[in-house]
């Protein structure tokens, strides 16, 4: 990325949860490495998307980000400072600047508590008077995001799923953030208010300059809200580039394999494109495999897979800041996806 003082800027983060055994249970015994040397950046008002299977470390990232987990090492830097450790009264002046939207819309928000309390609250906590109080604020953040101001006295049971998320995104917006980490907003709602929603935040990230780090499996959904795609896998980035970059000339054999998996529509004379079919299951993060950790799953593996761990960098001659962590990148002169997938022993 040319940026040179990005806005939001990672170097190695990693976080392993300890897995305790024996008795009582007070030593360890192993550690869950759930995201496992990240880096990337994000520029003020722009928006990267982070893609990749079930638990890879996506929705990890995004709490490490926003400081709801301790990182374990490496280093994050916001607008030049390090927050990778810092504490409560550090962190006060900067928790307003960096918001977070959750993914299920019915266990983010109080039951308990009015849609006006909800969106308030951020404020409250905060210390911040808008002018004319925080109720007029709290009606023109719903209008904002599409809800009728006079649901201010509602409570959340009283609202659909693309409701409540609408109301999550208010209480992000309620701070003036630069930054908001959405994690997966849009998975656990039908597929008719999904496009609604995902408008809505860009539509909010045109008006308001509000940069996103976006957290999803849809990779259709992160093409279109996202300038930039970072493609991870058990813990590692392995690719990441421009959108258009990245979905029409992958690099990563499992970024190749992710693209052939997105439905497509075409013509009866249009012949389908080729599915490139992966074999085995995802290793477990308790035990990553040795150097590459696509390589059990690869057609592309070696040895040299096997004993080295692909550094995330450019292909040699290129200047196009597309980074790919692989020993062997495909490019446009390589073998297609099509033949791979009829044949995946071609390219070993």
């Amino acid at each position: 990325m040319s940026n040179t003082n990005p806005l939001l800027d990672v170097t190695g983060l990693t976080k392993h949860f300890p897995v305790m055994g024996g008795f009582p249970f007070k030593r360890k015994i192993g550690a869950v490495q759930a995201v496992d040397g990240l880096d990337f950046q994000v520029a003020e008002g722009e928006s990267l998307g982070l893609v990749g299977e079930s638990g890879c470390g996506k929705s990890t990232t995004g709490r490490l980000i926003t400081r709801l987990l301790e990182p374990t090492a490496g280093k994050i830097s916001y607008r030049g400072q390090d927050i990778t450790h810092a504490g409560r009264k550090q962190l006060a002046p900067i928790r307003s600047e960096i918001q977070m939207i959750f993914q299920d819309p019915y266990a983010s928000l109080n039951p308990r508590q009015t849609v006006g309390k909800i969106i308030s609250g951020p404020m409250e906590i905060n210390g911040i008077n808008p002018p004319g109080g925080h109720e007029k604020r709290v009606r023109e953040l719903l209008e904002t995001v599409g809800l009728n101001p006079e649901h201010y006295n509602r409570f959340p049971h009283e609202f659909s799923g693309g409701q409540r998320q609408r109301i999550g995104v208010a209480r992000a917006l309620a701070l003036s953030p630069k930054l908001i980490v959405a994690d997966e907003p849009v998975s656990a709602l039908d597929v008719s208010i999904q496009a609604q929603v995902v408008n809505l935040l860009q539509d909010l990230q045109r008006d308001l300059g509000i940069a996103f780090l976006f957290i999803a499996h849809d990779l259709a959904i992160v093409r279109h809200f996202s300038q930039r795609v970072a493609v991870m896998y058990l813990g590692k980035i392995v690719e990441i580039a421009n959108r258009e970059d990245l979905y029409e000339n992958p690099r990563h054999p499992y970024t190749r394999a992710l693209m052939s998996a997105v439905p497509e529509a075409t013509a009866d004379d249009v012949p389908a494109r080729e599915r490139i079919l992966l074999t085995g299951d995802v290793p477990s993060p308790l035990n990553p495999p040795s150097g590459c950790r696509f390589r059990t799953r690869c057609w592309k593996a070696t040895d040299k897979c096997a004993s080295e761990a692909p550094p995330l960098v450019q292909i040699s001659g290129s200047n196009d800041g597309h980074l790919t962590a692989c020993h062997y990148p495909e490019t446009k002169e390589t073998i297609p996806a099509q033949r791979l997938a009829k044949d995946p022993e071609a390219a070993v």
